[in-house]
């Protein structure tokens, strides 16, 4: 299945709407999505599938509703830093650097 993230991203922010929650303060919005990266840390300790896959579907809710706040589009800035990524190199040390 292919995502239109900037679609997904107008989606998250109206349900915010409709519901009353934020869709200002971004320091806020980082807060919950900590709280629901705990979720999924304490689903996987449990080891329920479940829980599991809907936690990490309200981890990219978050971030979509905070990429949309922001002004940015997500899947675009997924697939840059996949990019910058695939370029990386690591030395014995940890030390990482693009290849050129």
């Amino acid at each position: 299945m292919i995502l239109d993230t900037e679609k997904l991203q107008k989606r998250v922010i109206e349900n915010k709407k409709k519901h009353g929650f934020n869709t200002t303060d971004i320091k806020f919005e980082l807060l919950l999505l900590y709280g629901e990266v705990n979720e999924l840390f304490q689903a996987w300790l449990k080891q329920d599938r479940d829980n599991i896959r809907e936690e990490l579907a309200d981890v990219a809710i978050f971030l979509m509703g905070i990429a949309e706040m922001l002004g940015s589009d997500l899947g675009t800035d997924i697939v840059a830093k996949m990019k910058i990524n695939e370029k990386r190199v690591y030395d014995k040390n940890g030390t990482k650097s693009l290849k050129k």
